[in-house]
């Protein structure tokens, strides 16, 4: 058997641990590593245009299969191009690992061509981040960062020199069996016995659902049944814990809708089940607060708490529900459920107006339709801004649907990427980017991608020539917007000059028909809805010193833009009030 080199090594490692496929850019000192995927059949070297996409990428595959999936830069301004993605995927908890090249070792510290410190750079947006400097080093140091990244979730980056890379690997080295899946780690009895007689001291509880809540919708809703509470959900929630919830309220934040807030503000015990909600203005301050995560140092971290819980969702209401008192009083939950039913009957007049003639064309139109034609187990990958908007306000989640989104980190352009990502797990589920032009166009270069691997991806461009929710911030700052609008292109005559299904959509009655044949063609297509860049208003009782960036000092209604099936659903739930 022929002698391994590091490289060689470095991606035996990888396809142990599970990895299918590495995204990137080749490039000098990356080259070493890059020649061995070649010739390891087990993994696929995905080559994009653009290092953040690949990070963008490999975040997305990593949310879509709870598994490792790894992106690589070249030394210095390869690398470098990773952190904005890498940062999104490390707030998502995605477990990534980064390669990051590196200049020849008896160069570093003497301000060689291209040299940067990745074990600085990259330091704040992950859990580990080393270099490997000599080959004895491998492969424990890679053994370590995967499981720094699977085990705490999140990013870890290893940085390894080009002619380290290049040498022959040690014949005997210390490899072991890899951590490859999270375990579930449930509280003490001590904790669920404090929670449980809080639970049965308290006339109005609230849930309010985060991410954590993945894998647990059944032991929500049976908790939720036995003490009569009220649902409300965060954005990153809204997949995990909205379908099939008799209980739902909405969602809260400045994207939120119907009742979550009043939910959240006026129970007795509000509990916040594996939700990291950056926006501690609309959290109560005059209530009890009780938290359940799964990592320990968000426990509190946004507003003070009666009791923290460290504890998986699942596990913690596994043991807590056959233990609080079942509750009978139904008047809070139904009182909310009212008020949650109203404030959509509220908002949807946005929606129904004259949208079927209205041009340009309303993007709540748009999303609508798309939610209606999407299949029941489509990825939708969101762009940041308004998308967010649409996102949050139509697209109907089932249990089989899947939402990514930047929604922690917040940036521009990642919804193409990480439908690359998405779509590479699965090339025949549907993968739906929802796109604005201003994200869409800072990485569109990417678009190529799709072509280049004939991936059928669906991006649903809402072209509306501006960035919309800076203008909505500067309108509610009481700024004139600025800076704002762009001259776009016709977006699909650029996708069929690339070589991709291009149509455009100016009027709405030629979408729907768009949309099915874009869904129906077997490659990568691109549909332009040119949308009406003032679609959104403001209610008048909103000031500027409500705002600030995206936390709501005061209001229970933020856009008035329309709620898709959502008021279909809180009707439905309605049902489940007992009439007097």
């Amino acid at each position: 058997m022929a002698k391994q080199n590091v490289s060689e090594q470095f991606v035996d490692i990888l396809v142990r641990a599970g990895v299918k496929r590495l995204y990137g850019v080749v490039g000098d000192s990356l080259n070493p590593v890059v020649d061995a995927v070649r010739r390891n059949a087990a993994v696929e070297w995905i080559q994009v245009r653009h290092e953040e996409t690949a990070a963008f990428a490999a975040g997305a595959e990593a949310q879509i299969t709870g598994s490792l999936a790894v992106c690589a830069g070249s030394c210095g301004p390869g690398n470098l191009h990773l952190i904005n993605g890498l940062y999104d995927a490390h707030r998502s908890m995605a477990p990534v690992l980064a390669l990051a090249s590196h200049i020849p070792s008896s160069e570093i510290g003497l301000g060689y061509f291209q040299e940067t410190h990745p074990e600085l750079l990259f330091q704040e947006c992950s859990h580990y981040n080393e270099m490997i400097s000599n080959p004895q080093q491998m492969p424990r140091l890679l053994q370590t960062a995967i499981q720094h990244a699977i085990g705490r979730g999140g990013v870890s980056v290893v940085s390894m020199p080009g002619d380290i890379a290049s040498q022959q690997a040690l014949e005997k080295s210390i490899e072991h069996a890899l951590v490859t899946s999270r375990p579930s780690v449930k509280p003490g009895d001590e904790e669920i016995e404090k929670l449980c007689r809080m639970v049965d001291e308290a006339k109005r509880v609230t849930l309010f659902c985060g991410s954590g809540t993945a894998g647990a919708h059944a032991e929500v809703m049976a908790f939720a049944e036995r003490v009569k509470a009220p649902v409300g959900h965060a954005l990153r929630g809204k997949e995990w814990i909205q379908y099939d919830n008799p209980y739902d309220v909405g969602m809260s934040g400045l994207l939120g809708y119907g009742a979550a807030y009043e939910a959240t503000n006026e129970c007795d015990l509000l509990i916040l089940l594996g939700t990291d909600f950056p926006y501690n203005a609309f959290l109560p301050t005059d209530v009890k607060i009780v938290q359940v995560d799964v990592r320990p140092e968000h426990l509190g971290r946004r507003s003070k708490l009666d009791l923290a819980v460290w504890g998986d969702v699942r596990e913690t209401l596994r043991a807590l529900t056959p233990r609080v008192r079942a509750k009978t009083d139904r008047k809070f939950l139904d009182r909310m459920l009212k008020k949650h039913a109203d404030a959509l009957e509220g908002v949807v007049k946005a929606y129904t107006r004259k949208v079927e003639k209205h041009v340009p064309i309303h993007p709540e139109y748009v999303a609508a339709v798309l939610d209606e034609l999407a299949d029941d187990d489509a990825v939708f990958t969101v762009d940041t801004g308004m998308c967010n908007v649409w996102a949050a306000r139509y697209l109907t989640p089932n249990g089989r649907r899947r939402v990514i989104g930047s929604f922690s980190h917040g940036s521009m352009a990642n919804a193409l990427p990480q439908a690359i990502g998405a779509q590479f797990t699965d090339r025949n589920r549907q993968v739906v980017s929802m796109s604005g032009d201003g994200g869409f166009t800072m990485l569109m270069g990417d678009f190529l991608t799709l072509v280049q691997y004939n991936l059928p991806v669906k991006v649903v461009l809402f072209n509306n020539s501006s960035l919309g929710m800076v203008e909505l911030e500067m309108l509610v700052a009481g700024l004139p917007s600025f800076g704002t609008t762009y001259k776009n292109p016709d977006f699909a005559a650029v996708a069929r000059a690339a070589g991709a299904y291009g149509v455009r959509v100016e009027k709405p009655k030629q979408l729907e028909g768009a949309l099915k044949d874009a869904f129906k063609h077997k490659g990568p297509a691109l549909v332009d809805v040119v949308t009406d860049p003032n679609a959104l208003s403001i209610p008048p009782k909103i000031s500027a010193d409500m705002v600030t960036g995206f936390a709501l000092s005061a209001s229970k209604i933020v856009l008035d833009g329309g709620v898709g099936r959502m008021l279909q659903m809180a009707r439905s739930n309605l049902r489940n009030v007992p009439r007097p």
